[in-house]
């Protein structure tokens, strides 16, 4: 370790967490990685600890305080969703900026989290928790034939969620989830049941430093029907002078606010009802589909140097960010391809892939499961096989090139 460089902790670093490391790298610190888990979460992208200055596993978030004191840290960061309770833990421990441990319960338990708004007074969904399903069904039945959704309560990227029409289905649903493992190793014992949000949902991404806030990317949500599901299909980048986007994102800062999270970035669902906007969640992280170089050239920042900047520079993150909003310097989208193939996969085809990073309006392609992996039909965002990051000045060729896109997609995984 350096004397002369500042030191970062990141904590569980999967996914778009590795992106924080080279953004607190290129602010000249040093970067320590800790797990909450003893072994890496299968699920995850994981973090390539080679490139960490050193990386540890928290058995116990006392001794592993007293471990991190003694490198005098900066910052603790959570890079992913199961780490933000630790990060919460850690910092609060060593005296750093936090967002604490009081409501770290909140940022992660869906339930907590939308009784906490409620209490803030904000605007959210009527719910219900229960590890029975026919204490859930009854409760959809007092709905009055409205429709429910019921999900995992600490889950993402729509795994497991269900839009259900009657009691019937819900109990499917609900027995579905219980017992079952999220993506982030933890096991469902209990359901949640809300009352369906009608309307266009839309992601609010941010970063707060001190309580002062940067709107990083208001993005709608384009969905489409999978059975039960309603499965993302493309994110699409919202003009930032469109008038739902102060209104989504004033909304999101009340919502932050009621949650505690005063420090780094969040990524927040929320759905435009006719009432206004309404919580679907929030995590206390970056976007799962951020990209710097991409988020930059479409938003002309990215979530990840902001961040950075706000934990490590906050002087200047507020001359920089603060109370600011994003660009739109070209229409964009995140393309989530779907599909209907099912089996192991037996190799993926680099030649595919080289043709759809070669299309114009391309600008990054992200392949999930690798040879060996399960292939299995889209139901959520965790079993689309292709992420593609596209943008381009016109919005007629970025509708041609999606089109080219899917029909290469087709021929990317070859199956045993």
């Amino acid at each position: 370790m350096r004397a002369d460089h500042p030191l970062v902790v990141l904590v569980d670093a999967y996914g778009t967490g590795r992106h924080l490391r080279a953004a607190f790298a290129g602010l000249g610190a040093e970067v320590v990685h800790v797990s909450s888990t003893p072994e890496p979460l299968p699920s995850l992208k994981a973090p390539d600890l080679g490139s960490y200055a050193a990386a540890l596993v928290s058995a116990d978030p006392v001794l592993t305080a007293r471990r991190l004191a003694a490198l005098r840290p900066a910052a603790v960061v959570a890079g992913q969703e199961p780490g933000v309770p630790l990060a919460d833990v850690l910092s609060e421990m060593l005296g750093l900026p936090t967002n604490g441990s009081a409501l770290s319960s909140a940022r992660r338990d869906k339930y907590l989290m939308i009784e906490a708004v409620r209490k803030a007074g904000v605007r959210c969904a009527r719910q219900f928790r229960s590890d029975d399903v026919d204490a859930v069904a009854a409760w959809a039945r007092k709905q009055g034939g409205r429709p429910v959704v019921v999900k995992p309560l600490a889950a993402s990227g729509a795994q497991g969620v269900s839009i259900c029409t009657d009691p019937a289905e819900v109990r499917g649903a609900a027995e579905a989830i219980l017992g079952t493992v999220t993506m982030y190793g933890e096991t469902n014992a209990e359901v949640l049941a809300q009352s369906y949000l009608a309307g266009t949902e839309y992601i609010v991404d941010t970063v707060s430093c001190r309580g002062e806030r940067y709107d990083a990317g208001v993005w709608r949500y384009d969905k489409r029907r999978r059975g039960a599901r309603n499965v993302s299909h493309r994110d699409v980048l919202v003009a930032p002078d469109d008038p739902v986007v102060a209104e989504l994102t004033a909304y999101t800062h009340d919502v932050l606010d009621a949650l505690g999270i005063e420090f780094g970035a969040a990524h927040a669902e929320v759905m435009m009802t006719a009432d206004g906007p309404a919580l679907v969640e929030i995590g206390a992280r970056m976007n799962g589909a951020m990209h710097p170089d991409f988020d930059a050239a479409c938003c002309g920042a990215d979530q990840a140097r902001a961040s950075a900047l706000a934990w490590l520079r906050p002087d200047q993150f507020a001359e920089e960010f603060a109370g600011r909003t994003y660009r739109r310097l070209q229409e964009a989208f995140v393309y989530h391809v779907a599909t209907d193939l099912a089996g192991i996969v037996a190799s993926v085809d680099a030649s595919v892939l080289a043709e759809i990073d070669a299309v114009e309006s391309v600008r990054a392609v992200t392949v999930k499961p690798g040879p060996g992996d399960r292939l299995r039909p889209t139901v959520d965002l965790p079993s689309s096989p292709l992420t593609v990051h596209m943008a381009h000045a016109d919005a007629a060729a970025l509708a041609r090139d999606q089109a080219r896109v899917l029909a290469l997609s087709k021929e990317v995984f070859r199956l045993a």
